[in-house]
């Protein structure tokens, strides 16, 4: 594949890299990664992935933009409330990049459709605010053996994962079972300050483009955790693999995937 003048020049800052150059930027326009939910963090990684070439970006959300969601969800604008997120993100990524193809599934993300969803992609990117949606992501990711991001945001903190096949624990090593309903506060209750999710969405991103480039370091058996208040990051070590983790440890004895119940954050 030969680059046209244009895209010389639209991706000059990559090309000059030595990590990046030609044959990684190649890679980028070839590459297909899944963002579920267009939300706080999935706006600026979708974002991000479209202006740096990424071929193909699938993005599944079921909802409308709302005017609360303008605070942080930078893919949308005021003249887009009312629209299906899904429609509104990709008219915004198309006036962007003209190169990526851009496939929209607007439909909650459940059990029964989500290995058709991520089966096509290269790298997934977990956008959601609710427990469920993210130990199913995680257990169907682990299943269909694809690496993912994972990330959460809410008052001024955020923290970071990503899941490679045989190279890390998963989310569930970690964080084993989504807590009671209702005991943890969703941000509408919590609140979240809007930049976070740049900063955390962005940074998943990057995670994308590393594992597509095959270049640095993933944050694989690491979880990182940033506390905007006292602009701290931290990068936590986690154990390299939990054999009695009971979706990708030695005997799993979750062979099906689950729909947990649980209250979502309104106005996501």
């Amino acid at each position: 594949m030969a680059f046209t003048s244009e895209q010389m020049e639209r991706y000059s800052r990559h090309i000059i890299l030595q990590e990046v150059g030609v044959k990684g930027q190649k890679k980028l326009l070839n590459s297909k990664v899944l963002i579920i939910g267009a939300g706080g963090l999935g706006a600026p990684a979708a974002m991000y992935l479209a202006a740096a070439g990424v071929g193909t970006i699938g993005i599944a959300d079921a909802d409308e933009v709302d005017l609360s969601n303008l605070q942080r969800q930078i893919i949308h604008a005021t003249k887009d409330v009312g629209k299906a997120k899904v429609k509104s993100a990709k008219e915004t990524i198309n006036e962007m990049n003209p190169d990526v193809t851009v496939n929209t599934y607007r439909t909650f993300v459940t059990s029964e459709n989500i290995m058709d969803l991520i089966k096509d992609y290269d790298f997934i990117i977990d956008g959601t605010d609710n427990f469920p949606a993210k130990f199913l992501i995680n257990d169907a990711c682990v299943m269909a053996k694809k690496p993912f991001s994972h990330a959460g945001i809410i008052r001024f903190q955020g923290q970071l994962m990503t899941y490679v096949p045989g190279e890390g624990p998963c989310y569930r090593c970690v964080f084993k079972n989504p807590p009671p309903k209702d005991a943890v506060p969703t941000c509408k209750q919590a609140g979240v300050i809007g930049a976070m999710g740049g900063v955390i969405g962005s940074l998943q991103a990057m995670e994308a483009i590393k594992y597509i480039v095959g270049v640095g370091e993933l944050l694989t058996g690491k979880l990182l955790t940033y506390d905007a208040l006292k602009m701290e990051f931290r990068t936590v070590k986690l154990p390299k693999k939990v054999k009695d983790c009971p979706i990708c440890g030695e005997h799993p004895t979750i062979t099906q995937l689950i729909d947990y119940e649980q209250i979502e954050c309104d106005g996501k």
